[in-house]
């Protein structure tokens, strides 16, 4: 009978220890923790759960897990879902204090058994995240501003392009009529009294028609590239060898007298303005055959290619390149590689090229060196290949 007392001594002496050092390492806890039975009912809380609920232990235990949340469905939902599955990660859940506080946490919850393996309730622990949420709320609220201030940059981007447009066209406009006097009077001059004037006069004469004639075609560059910005898409299913083939029966006249290879490969269908990007072949092509001019047998080639998974058309010659440092103004208005003496043009067919490509929705560059040809590259947004469809241009010298 002694022996018997002094075993159940024992072991409610070990049951109380056990029970303190359980305890000791709940309340060691700076998150919540919380137990609960398989009906909802807590039955077990820390210090940490008085604090962020409001409540103390006795007011907590035998009360609904759910009803200290401000969404007790979803918190119900969580502890269902454990004694289910037998675990939740980082479930998401706001506790709401008895004074209204809020606090948003993560649970990670598990069951746990009984000596016979049966399930007999759960263990959850909260994480407050309170400051990852309020790091959210400040980059919400950083991107919010940011769109604002882009959106707002972008509206007054785009007033200021159209106001330039507008300011470049009627500058262009307007230049028109003294162009045209200066270039009939100085004409006048120069047919009924150049025999009167001395050689020098004369030279002066020619150098002023010259420049009228040349200020003339930038007029006429800089109205096009223009109307391009201003232009409306007018979107259709085009082959691009039907605009190639186009372009280069307008460029027979500068094509006349000379030996050129052309190498013309498939190209593809696409949806675009056919008349913005016949206009690109043939600005592409009027560059490939000025600067290829003092090439005793120019080749000029056309094709396709892919770059990272998409189609790309490219006009490739074998004239007198660039320096890829120089790469950076090729594009720009008025922006010449070579010398006006050497080759002609006013610096604006690239730009207009760039625009048309933009307005599609894709993009331009180039690859060059010098005295070894140069490459111009350009997609467009949507390339459509149409199956059993020739594509290829007859090869041969224009």
């Amino acid at each position: 009978m002694s022996t018997d007392t002094t075993e159940r001594h024992l072991a409610d002496e070990a049951a109380r220890r056990a029970g303190a050092y359980n305890r000791s390492l709940i309340e060691a806890s700076l998150d919540p923790l919380v137990t609960i039975a398989p009906d909802g009912k807590i039955t077990d809380v820390n210090n940490a759960t008085e604090k962020v609920t409001g409540r103390s232990r006795q007011q907590l235990m035998g009360t609904d897990f759910a009803d200290y949340f401000t969404d007790p469905g979803k918190a119900r939902a969580g502890y269902e879902q454990v004694f289910r599955e037998g675990l939740v990660q980082d479930y998401e859940l706001e506790i709401r204090r008895r004074d209204g506080h809020v606090t948003p946490v993560l649970y990670n919850a598990s069951v746990y058994r009984d000596e016979a393996g049966d399930v007999i309730g759960v263990f959850a622990a909260a994480r407050d995240i309170s400051e990852r949420k309020r790091a959210e709320e400040k980059i919400r609220k950083l991107n919010e501003e940011l769109d604002e201030r882009v959106r707002r940059h972008t509206a007054e981007l785009e007033a200021t392009n159209k106001d330039l447009e507008a300011f470049t066209y009627s500058v262009s406009h307007d230049l028109r009529g003294p162009l045209r006097h200066i270039d009939g009077f100085s004409k006048l001059l120069f047919e009924e009294y150049s025999a009167d004037l001395p050689e020098e006069a004369r030279r002066h004469l020619s150098r002023i028609r010259d420049g009228t004639r040349r200020m003339g075609m930038m007029v006429d560059d800089l109205l096009n590239l223009t109307r391009v910005g201003r232009k409306e898409l007018s979107m259709q299913l085009t082959g691009l060898s039907s605009l190639l083939e186009e372009a280069l029966g307008d460029l027979q006249p500068e094509t006349a007298g000379r030996e050129i290879e052309w190498r013309i490969g498939k190209l593809p269908f696409v949806e675009c303005d056919p008349g913005l990007v016949k206009q690109v072949f043939a600005n592409l092509l009027s560059n490939a055959l000025k600067f290829t001019r003092l090439r005793e047998r120019a080749v000029i080639e056309v094709g396709e290619t892919t770059q990272d998974g998409r189609p790309v058309i490219f006009v490739r010659d074998n004239g007198v390149g660039f320096s890829m440092k120089y790469v950076d103004k090729l594009f720009g208005i008025f922006q010449r590689l070579h010398r006006p003496e050497d080759f002609e043009g006013a610096g604006i067919g690239l730009a207009t090229v760039q625009r048309i490509v933009r307005k599609h929705g894709g993009r331009v560059w180039a690859e060059g060196e010098l005295n070894k040809g140069a490459t111009f590259y350009f997609t467009l947004e949507a390339v459509q290949s149409r199956p059993g469809e020739s594509n290829s241009l007859p090869r041969g010298a224009a």
